[in-house]
């Protein structure tokens, strides 16, 4: 499956983004759905995830500013991000895990300047 991230960008501290994962397979059925992030020389970091059941799980230094949700009809997957702050500054990567197989979108650039 295919995974197409959009809604990166360049945003002041402080502010918000909201970005987009487009699956070309339905989500309905994938075991979980993540976002991770990379900064540059750093490892990439799981930073929110959804399962099927619709439990989600938060990296610590985001949890209270980002939400992941989901709308199955669209097979998309978003991640509000609010409060931002300059250590957000990553390429951020969608997830999704199926029964046969995971894919990996192709990262968006979040800036985020003080």
């Amino acid at each position: 499956a295919q995974l197409v991230e959009s809604g990166g960008g360049l945003v002041q501290a402080g502010g918000s983004l909201k970005l987009s994962c487009a699956s070309t397979r339905s989500i309905s059925v994938a075991n979980t759905m993540g976002w991770y992030r990379q900064a540059p020389g750093k490892q990439r970091e799981l930073v929110a995830q959804l399962t099927r059941g619709g439990s989600t799980n938060y990296a610590d230094s985001v949890k209270g500013r980002f939400t992941i949700s989901r709308v199955s009809a669209k097979n998309t997957v978003y991640l509000q991000m609010s409060t931002l702050k300059p250590e957000d500054t990553a390429v951020y990567y969608c997830n999704v895990d199926w029964s046969w197989g995971t894919s990996w979108g192709q990262g968006t650039q979040v800036t985020v300047s003080s």
